[in-house]
């Protein structure tokens, strides 16, 4: 268990449905929480991570692999949105404006959404794409976890550095909190997990 007592090292959450988009989504009567990044930025093995459970998102060596709005239950309460990646190239242009207006829907009219957790890469920060969703997201006053993901591939100076700069970019803002993480060896998952409890936890949605 973590310092909290009543928060565990890892979520417990299971499949419910995919979506294609905001009309097929389950009912909106629980505290939910979206994942979201670029494509191949990790998201699918954060997932995998925070729920030590390796087979709950799918992980693929090919990027834009996740295509629907995957919605997982958490047994303590809430549910977590697993959002499409965007800036795939290689996808075709009818894909890419699908997933768009897909995710733009669920972004703008989801009524529970309490939070999102925005994953990057630590290795190339202040991505346009990424900016335009914090953006957003500040605008809307939707709380952002942004996690500085795949910290193992660069050294702890490096990611020191990412850290501070990313913290000193979003100074002052409350909206934003920033973390590194990593997915492969599972360092930042107690972090991110207690954020998560906190948001799930809240009997009202913003």
């Amino acid at each position: 268990m973590s310092k909290e007592a009543d928060i565990p090292d890892y979520i417990t959450a299971d499949f419910i449905m995919s979506s294609p988009d905001l009309k097929h989504c389950p009912r909106d009567d629980l505290p939910e929480v979206a994942f979201c990044g670029r494509s191949n930025a990790g998201k699918s093995s954060v997932l995998n991570r925070i729920t030590n459970n390796k087979g709950l998102a799918k992980v693929s060596r090919t990027p834009g692999r996740t295509r629907l709005i995957n919605f997982f239950n958490v047994k303590t309460g809430g549910r977590i949105a697993d959002l499409p990646g965007y800036g795939y190239a290689k996808a075709s242009k009818k894909d890419q404006q699908a997933w768009q207006k897909a995710v733009n829907r669920y972004l703008s009219f989801r009524e529970n959404l309490v939070g999102l957790v925005l994953i990057t890469d630590i290795r190339h920060p202040d991505q346009p794409l990424d900016n335009d969703l914090l953006k957003w997201a500040i605008s809307s006053r939707i709380p952002v976890r942004m996690l500085l993901n795949k910290a193992d591939k660069i050294s702890k100076n490096k990611q020191a550095l990412a850290l501070k700069l990313a913290k000193e970019r979003f100074a002052g803002n409350e909206l934003v909190t920033t973390q590194t993480f990593s997915a492969l060896k599972g360092t930042g998952t107690a972090d991110l997990n207690s954020a998560l409890h906190e948001w799930l936890s809240r009997g009202a949605f913003f």
